[in-house]
């Protein structure tokens, strides 16, 4: 597990590099807690993500890899989703008991940060059950990729480890059926802060230059479970969204994830899951 401090450098970063993704992927989630703590019945998927958006803003994001999404009720587990439209936020009310999804990637001086932050209002033990759940697939995914399994494979013991609880591999409905992606140090010139098609336009001209680089390599810096992720872990930083669901609940996490050349660890341990795992597990000694 990782301590909060960076480690060594990695894949042309240094370590200051990674105290500033990890100081982008905290105000992400500091931002989405502030949302969780204003949110309540009623409220819909579009307000929701123009509160993070505002937050965002106000603690200094310039552009976003991605808008931010909120996802309510069986939407959390993408239920009935058939065309890319449906991941934005729509006119979805927040109701008593319900789950929500809140999801967003800011970039602050070229770090990004791309992360999920899952919770409910009320009660609901199912999302309970899921959300205890999420910390093996966090365990899972690091012992994996420390162990250098290819990423279709760890994306393969994902689905089994899922399959085994009984619940949907709910990340195999985004584009691309990806459950990561790498992120980089965004140097792009494009506008700041324009989107296309939900992407920052400076995200879209980074995409595709890692992909033409990463393709030459025969590597992909999307993971999901095709001929592409065929390979052993790219040295980097990926963000990584392991997305579950049972019936009308969905839920994940995203973080982000250190891989080097013999090694792999989560940037930060300082998170709203894992706080909750740690706080669940000290009560029930």
């Amino acid at each position: 597990m990782s301590t909060g401090v960076p480690k060594a450098a990695v894949f042309g970063y240094t370590e200051q590099d990674l105290t500033r993704f990890r100081e982008t992927q905290q105000l992400a989630y500091h931002c989405a807690e502030q949302v969780a703590a204003w949110i309540e019945p009623g409220v819909t998927e579009r307000q929701a993500t123009l509160k993070l958006r505002q937050c965002l803003v106000r603690a200094g994001v310039q552009d976003f890899f991605h808008v931010p999404f909120a996802w309510f009720g069986d939407r959390t587990a993408f239920r009935h989703f058939h065309t890319p439209l449906q991941f934005f936020a729509g006119k979805r009310k927040l109701e008593e008991g319900m789950p929500y999804v809140l999801d967003c990637a800011p970039v602050v001086d070229g770090y990004t940060a791309d992360i999920g932050y899952g919770g409910k209002v009320g009660e609901n033990p199912i999302w309970d059950r899921l959300a205890a759940d999420l910390k093996v697939y966090r365990e899972l995914i690091l012992r994996e990729v420390r162990a250098r399994k290819p990423l279709n494979e760890i994306y393969r013991a994902v689905d089994a480890q899922i399959a085994a609880h009984g619940y949907d591999n709910r990340h195999q409905v985004y584009p691309g059926r990806v459950i990561g992606h790498q992120v980089t140090r965004n140097t792009a010139r494009g506008p700041a802060g324009v989107n296309l098609f939900g992407f920052g336009v400076r995200t879209l001209q980074t995409l595709g230059r890692e992909l033409i680089s990463e393709r030459l390599h025969g590597r992909s810096p999307l993971w999901a479970d095709g001929r592409s992720s065929r390979h052993a872990p790219t040295p980097g930083i990926w963000a990584v969204e392991p997305h579950i669901g049972f019936r009308e609940v969905g839920i994940k996490f995203e973080e982000l994830l250190v891989v080097t050349d013999d090694d792999a660890y989560w940037l930060d341990d300082d998170l709203p899951h894992v706080r909750r795992w740690t706080t669940t597990e000290g009560a029930a000694r």
